[in-house]
């Protein structure tokens, strides 16, 4: 089941302890049932998991639970029924006793493009905001984090995380069913802070940049990957209808205009360390995420172009220090 009482426990002597008296109420309502009518389906898959923990697991070059079986045949079978419940899984991939989930984002190439560039993780605390089901936040951890808490409003991420923690134990890692809105203003807490596919579903670009820059310690580093446009400082794309047929997109910023807008709001020696096209190979549909994807979302004829004549999908990790 979902339990944050260690977590909770931990706030009043960290550096998070202005959290204590809100975030009671923030989980709560995060996981409120009369919001979310499948949450109980979900809250039974995860009572229908295995007791027992996996005896080893890797988190340092992928997220593998369980090095060797720890299940019986029938153990095994039951597993993968209860985490298909779970569908559609975006982020990972993951392997849990054997059973590879095969979601739709090979979220280890972001990972694997990002972290050669970051300020070493060990014993960091570390915030992911709209981390997903926790996928990067397992990496941070195996990269040495001191504790990684990731933050995510959709119910049914935050279950796919805790069916993963429950299988793996007890570790320095948490979920919350929380918005970045909800973090106490000017926490100034966190060592390094990521926005990884966040940035342009928010509507205003300097509020999130402001909020991030806030949630960092002085000193601290903020990591923002978000899709760009190719162009010079000022050009910003922003569509009137969809983009890549997600209607929730606001803005898409060349490289040089994000730079100026990280400069304008504050943060220390803004750098691209790393441009990307997404390709079909990198995010699909799978067993695992059964809907439309990528492939689904480019002009069939002309794979540089959305469906809607858009410039194709390129993302870009921007590293800077609060």
């Amino acid at each position: 089941m979902i339990n944050y009482q260690a977590f909770l426990n931990y706030l009043p002597d960290s550096p998070l302890v202005a959290w204590v008296e809100t975030l009671p109420m923030q989980i709560a309502e995060g996981l409120c049932v009369k919001r979310y009518g499948d949450l109980p389906e979900w809250i039974g898959a995860l009572a229908r998991l295995p007791d027992c923990k996996s005896s080893q697991n890797n988190f340092l070059d992928k997220v593998e639970i369980g090095l060797i079986n720890d299940y019986d045949e029938q153990t095994l079978a039951t597993l993968q029924t209860t985490l298909e419940v779970l569908i559609p899984w975006r982020k990972g991939p993951y392997w849990v006793q054997g059973i590879h989930i095969n979601t739709e984002w090979r979220s280890d190439w972001k990972w694997d493009r990002v972290i050669p560039h970051l300020a070493p993780l060990q014993n960091r605390l570390i915030l992911d905001v709209g981390c997903g089901n926790g996928y990067h936040c397992w990496r941070m951890l195996g990269a040495g984090a001191q504790r990684v808490i990731g933050i995510d409003p959709s119910p049914r991420f935050v279950v796919q995380f805790h069916a993963i923690k429950h299988l793996a134990g007890d570790y320095p890692i948490d979920v919350l069913p929380v918005g970045i809105e909800e973090l106490p203003p000017k926490l100034h807490a966190f060592d390094t802070v990521f926005s990884m596919g966040v940035f342009y579903h928010r509507k205003s670009p300097m509020d999130h940049i402001r909020e991030l820059k806030e949630a960092l310690r002085p000193g601290g580093q903020l990591v923002l990957e978000t899709l760009v446009i190719e162009g010079e400082l000022g050009d910003v794309l922003v569509p009137e209808g969809r983009y890549a047929m997600m209607n929730n997109v606001w803005f898409l910023p060349s490289c040089d205009t994000m730079l100026s807008w990280l400069r304008k709001m504050g943060f220390n020696n803004p750098r691209v360390v790393d441009i990307a096209k997404t390709t079909v190979e990198e995010q699909h549909s799978t067993e695992w995420m059964k809907f439309h994807s990528l492939p689904e979302f480019l002009d069939p004829h002309n794979n540089n172009l959305t469906a809607e004549g858009h410039p194709a999908p390129i993302r870009a990790v921007f590293v800077a220090e609060a």
